[in-house]
């Protein structure tokens, strides 16, 4: 038989199978969850996974270029990687400034600004890069870094300003972008919450130097694992790649197909073989090709996805808004933001978190706290070398009284509805 009629057999067997096992099923209140976040797709992701598959070559190959390109063009940035994870993105951001190869690199000792209220693989790059983390409060409606301190945080040590998007919500890139670019400091972007938001027209990770994210199955699109740096600096491009693949030549591949080329490098006199020659401390940090292959598909989905979670904040804001025992989520000006999830803040004593958490979760109503809040209080950053800025009032408030719950698209009027009437009911007899 021929191999394409063959696949073309299976790809519809996909289908059928898809059909049957995985299309969406009525919602029951109170016996199915609904969950904070979840994977949203369908024939076409398995079907682009299993030509993956059929080709059994693995590793990054011709869906990865694809995805590289797709990606830069829908973010209108210069340069993309795929990586395995946000959190390895954001590793290989930091170690990237802090690459030899960088003329003007990042050095033991120097500092990093970034908030307290954080996610922990925001914070940990930089403290595995041998540099010290200045820590901000953070605002307490948009739960992104307070720029008022920005100012305060300044040492003479200070290089480089970390900034993660929490939860979807655009920080102030126009106030970081000119306090970076008065001080000559790099600015990274951890997007991997907020892929499709926008600050002031520009997508989220294009702004600064660096830009990360990740496609973790909770994420905007889903990967199951995997994530991509982007940059428009073709230095750092290359850095990140080298980094990425071991810490060898970022152009390794092409140059070994070239005997010449090949064979050019010497280490004390030896003509050495571009693929064992490394100028980075790197990793192997790559993806498998029947992620990007997921990832494809999941892109083209990416403006509907966005729309559901514009749609269902507005829907759930709106109606617990009335609530003065909850503060709600409040962007700046001049974002537009895809949003991650609801982050709510309490705003009473008549009954703490973890009460309504648990009603909620008992409800079959998934809820998550606020990443680390203050990150100085988690057990794992007791004895790490840092510098704080005041007394990071609103990250040991969200440390304490917040928490979200779900926006994504696999919520619909249905469970909105069920959210809205689980809140009503907690909060009317509380």
């Amino acid at each position: 038989m021929d191999k394409e009629i063959l696949k073309k057999e299976i790809f519809e067997k996909v289908k059928e199978y898809y059909n049957l096992v995985h299309k969406e099923k009525s919602f029951i209140p109170g016996k199915d969850l609904v969950n904070y976040a979840g994977r949203i797709f369908d024939e076409k992701e398995m079907v682009a996974a299993v030509d993956s598959i059929l080709d059994f070559w693995l590793t990054i190959k011709d869906y990865d270029k694809k995805f590289n390109n797709d990606f830069s063009k829908y973010l209108n940035v210069k340069n993309s990687l795929l990586v395995n994870s946000g959190s390895s993105a954001n590793l290989v951001a930091i170690s990237a400034l802090c690459s030899n190869q960088l003329k003007n690199k990042l050095k033991y000792g120097n500092e990093v600004i970034t908030p307290a209220m954080t996610f922990s693989t925001t914070a940990n790059p930089i403290i595995q890069n041998g540099l010290v983390p200045v820590f901000v409060d953070s605002e307490l409606e948009s739960y992104n870094i307070n720029t008022d301190e920005l100012e305060k945080a300044l040492s003479e040590k200070t290089r480089a300003i970390m900034i993660p998007h929490v939860l979807g919500i655009p920080c102030k890139m126009d106030v970081i972008m000119e306090f970076a670019r008065k001080h000559n400091l790099f600015v990274i972007e951890d997007t991997c919450d907020a892929l499709d938001s926008k600050y002031d027209g520009k997508y989220c990770g294009t702004i600064g130097d660096i830009g990360t994210y990740s496609f973790y199955a909770a994420h905007h699109i889903a990967m199951g694992e995997g994530g991509a740096i982007v940059t428009n600096n073709d230095e750092l491009y290359t850095i990140t790649k080298s980094l990425r693949d071991w810490g060898r030549f970022s152009d390794y591949e092409e140059k070994f197909l070239n005997l010449d080329e090949r064979f050019k490098h010497k280490i004390e006199n030896l003509n050495y073989d571009i693929r064992y020659y490394f100028v980075n401390i790197g990793y192997n940090l790559k993806p498998l090709d029947i992620q990007a292959a997921i990832g494809l598909e999941q892109l083209k989905k990416l403006p509907s996805f966005t729309e559901a979670r514009k749609r269902n904040f507005q829907i759930l804001t709106k109606e617990l808004s009335k609530y003065d025992e909850l503060i709600m989520p409040k962007a700046p000006e001049k974002a537009d933001t895809s949003w991650f999830a609801l982050p709510i803040t309490l705003n009473t004593e008549k009954f703490t978190r973890l009460e309504l958490v648990n009603f909620l979760e008992q409800n079959k109503i998934q809820t998550r706290y606020a990443f680390t809040g203050n990150i100085l209080k988690q057990p794992a950053y007791q004895d790490i070398k840092y510098r704080q800025i005041g007394n990071l009032k609103n990250s040991n408030r969200i440390l304490r009284d917040s928490f979200f719950i779900g926006l994504y698209s696999g919520i619909n009027k249905e469970k909105t509805d069920y959210i809205l009437e689980k809140f009503d009911e907690f909060i009317s007899k509380s």
